[in-house]
């Protein structure tokens, strides 16, 4: 049984993912109150996925292919699902069933022209008070655009664009976006200045050279501009952004504590760690130190996604390059290790290796139940979605397992 509140017993529920395939499909499972997971159907969204092709580094076959989170998600009263279609850069729209099954209601183009094999839509964050839907695409220069919701769950797209390149940084890729939860900010994460090439075996090149010495595209490293934060206006607009320190290589993951509304965690795919931050009534965010977890695999350790425990004393963080987990205690304002690794890895199938040269089995996004009992976990390049059982120490154990397709999938949101 999972860690849950005491004399409280862990209901059943839902989760979802997307396979992100060609002919891209949302993936429905029933979850029991023991955790394990059943497939119920795969149902189309309307949209093209990448496939196996990873169109944020050009390789033919990786998992993690646009560098990104939520590419799933279920609006706040779970009447609606959302969810990316990278492929032809559009977005679907699903009614939820009081059973949890879905039904397609609506595609849009998000107005992203697709140069090249495929385009870059990869993340959403959802405003109930403004019915607006905020799209970010793994390149720019419109990395971020919007649609409306209508009552019915259409949807309407709409002509803003925002950018989070700046002057000298024309190429940058956005990760993920976060509402903070009055509304009034989306902060924006990042993970690189310019796109990363690659070598002759396929595998990512992260340094430039820049005035003759070789320089890190990583953002944030060291120019204090990886962590983008915009004003949310009348009709869910978005207002001039605010560049600011991340804290540290990579600010990827920003993400709200449930109970403390002016505090976030910033998870690092090259700072190697967790680090708490706070934001400001006007939008300032101050960062605390990073929580390093232990890189004795490698640098970096592409620690990338994170999900944190109902009652933000618990939070798990995906190391994309180590095959694992890592849980962190929240006590206060100081973060510590608890578990590294808290599960034990997972393999691939070898034929993946991340930017620090470890063979990998690409985890990426992760999920933790209502009731914090049980973690999800995609390792897309195992072919797996594992499901586990969090422990009072912070440690997971595994009690399901499904198949998923090979290296494609992305995205988890359940209920």
């Amino acid at each position: 049984m999972g860690m849950i509140a005491s004399g409280q017993v862990s209901q059943g529920g839902h989760v979802y993912t997307q396979t992100n395939e060609i002919r891209n499909c949302v993936i429905h499972y029933t979850r029991g109150p023991d955790g394990k997971l059943a497939e119920v159907g795969r149902i189309p969204t309307g949209g093209a996925g990448s496939g196996t092709y990873k169109p944020v580094s050009g390789q033919e076959s990786a998992p993690n292919a646009f560098e990104g989170a939520n590419s799933v998600i279920l609006t706040p009263d779970r009447r609606f699902l959302f969810a990316t279609n990278g492929g032809d850069n559009s977005v679907s729209s699903f009614a939820v069933g009081a059973d949890g099954k879905l039904t397609l209601l609506d595609a849009k183009r998000t107005g992203n022209v697709v140069n090249g094999r495929s385009g870059t839509a990869k993340a959403l964050a959802y405003s109930s008070v403004h019915s607006t839907l905020y799209v970010v695409h793994a390149f720019g220069p419109d990395h971020i655009r919007l649609m409306s919701v209508d009552e019915d769950g259409k949807l309407i797209p709409r002509p803003e664009r925002y950018t989070v390149n700046t002057m000298d940084k024309p190429n940058r890729v956005a990760t993920i976006a976060t509402l903070a939860p009055d509304g009034k900010f989306l902060v924006v994460g990042t993970t690189f200045d310019e796109p990363a090439h690659t070598n002759p075996d396929g595998s990512p090149i992260i340094w430039v050279q820049k005035n003759g010495s070789p320089h890190s595209i990583a953002s944030n490293a060291p120019d204090p501009d990886g962590l983008i934060v915009f004003p949310v206006g009348a009709y869910g607009t978005l207002g001039e952004p605010k560049f600011q320190d991340g804290g540290g290589g990579s600010p990827w993951n920003p993400q709200f504590l449930h109970n403390r509304p002016d505090q976030f965690l910033i998870g690092y795919a090259v700072g190697d760690g967790l680090a708490l931050a706070r934001i400001g009534e006007d939008g300032t965010v101050t960062t605390g130190p990073i929580t390093h977890i232990d890189t004795g695999g490698g640098l970096p350790s592409e620690l990338c996604w994170v999900a944190v425990s109902p009652d933000d004393r618990w939070a798990f963080a995906t190391n994309f390059g180590y095959s694992y987990v890592t849980s962190y205690r929240i006590e206060g304002d100081v973060l510590s290790v608890a578990r590294d690794p808290a599960c034990p890895k997972v393999p691939g199938d070898g034929t993946f290796r991340a930017l620090n040269g470890t063979v990998s089995s690409g985890p990426s996004d992760n999920w933790l139940s209502p009731d914090g009992a049980y973690l999800y976990q995609i390792y897309a390049n195992a072919s797996k979605l594992v499901g586990y059982a969090v422990q009072s120490d912070g440690s997971l154990d595994e009690i399901t397992s499904v198949r998923i397709p090979y290296n494609s999938p992305q995205g988890l949101a359940g209920f």
